[in-house]
Formats: structure tokens, C-alpha cells, sequence
């Protein structure tokens, strides 16, 4: 038996107010995967090609 069909199993045996509650954290755990994706790929995105640019700035100018 696979994990899926023994998650499933499990599930179907819950009562109904147990089976929101799961429902509910599946689509939270689809969330923050998909959140963290997004932000991986945003900023993977937006330094791509900056790897050999020269900087502007210096070490000096993080000194107040």
C-alpha cells in the first residue's frame, strides 16, 4: 500500500469536521510550497546575468 492510499485511509476514516481540518492543512502546506517557490524563483529571476556586473559601491560607502 502506497503512503497516498494509507493517507487516504486514514482520512476516510476521520468524521467529517476531522476531514475539514485536514483539507485545511493540505491547502496550507500547498501554500507555503508554493510561496517559497515564488520567492526562489523571484529572486533567482531578478540576479540573473548581475553574477560578473561591476558594483557602483565600495566598502567605503557602507561606512556611516
Amino acid at each position: 500500500m502506497s503512503l497516498e492510499d494509507k493517507i487516504i485511509q486514514q482520512v476516510h476514516d476521520l468524521p467529517e469536521n476531522k476531514k475539514a481540518e485536514v483539507l485545511d492543512f493540505v491547502e496550507y502546506l500547498k501554500t507555503k510550497n508554493e510561496e517559497r517557490d515564488w520567492s526562489d524563483l523571484s529572486l533567482s529571476s531578478a540576479m540573473r546575468g548581475m553574477e560578473n556586473e561591476d558594483s557602483s559601491y565600495s566598502l567605503d560607502d557602507l561606512s556611516p
